[in-house]
């Protein structure tokens, strides 16, 4: 069966991950040392989407080829998407250090859910079924609706009490403790749990 208008106006985008938040608050790390930036234009912000979201790739290349001829209103949603991930990071990096959390960030994240598009319709997909959202080509609402939802999931859920902070100082990364025991501290071990490790073994060699 052909779809219809409104149909062939819509996209499919699964449920989002609880940490998709977090993971796009961390796209900004080392926010302890010297900041490092890992987006610096709307191309990054897409790429990252189409990546990590998931965002259909008919949504991406429609998506592309807009901002190709719209740079002025590209920069615009860039800029209101950074925005909304520093609200999104002092909120849960404020809840994850026993910080009260400031209400301006509640009220930015509360306006782009607003104007997200509705969770309001379910479609078949590839592997099953996935939310079906209006295609609003170049909103930054809209490109980032599964981060949002996530937002909004997280804060609202259960889950809530296990958003950490990475215990090094230096990195700051957020992540969602999902161990067993609910006490782990770093973002990984391989990384800044394996530093600190080192570090020990090598003040209490110094000590001896």
């Amino acid at each position: 069966m052909a779809p219809t208008a409104d149909q062939s106006n819509r996209a499919p985008f699964p449920t989002p991950r609880l940490s998709l938040c977090l993971d796009f608050a961390n796209t900004c790390y080392g926010r302890g040392s010297t900041p490092t930036e890992s987006l610096h234009g709307f191309s990054d912000l897409l790429l990252w989407c189409a990546e990590k979201v998931p965002l259909a790739k008919s949504v991406a290349d429609e998506l592309g080829s807009w901002s190709d001829g719209n740079a002025e209103s590209g920069a615009q949603v860039f800029n209101r998407a950074i925005e909304i991930r520093e609200s999104i990071y002092r909120i849960f990096g404020g809840f994850a250090s026993e910080r009260e959390t400031p209400l301006a960030d509640i009220e930015n994240l509360n306006r782009a859910i607003a104007a997200a598009p509705l969770r309001s319709l379910i479609q078949r997909a590839e592997d099953g079924f996935a939310w079906s959202v209006p295609k609003e080509g170049g909103s930054h609402e809209s490109l980032l609706a599964p981060v949002l939802w996530s937002a909004g999931d997280l804060l609202t859920g259960k889950y809530l009490h296990r958003v950490r902070l990475c215990a090094n100082h230096k990195c700051l990364w957020l992540f969602l403790d999902d161990s067993l025991s609910g006490r782990r501290r770093w973002c990984s071990m391989s990384a800044c749990g394996n530093r600190a490790k080192t570090q020990r073994h090598y003040l209490r060699r110094k000590a001896g």
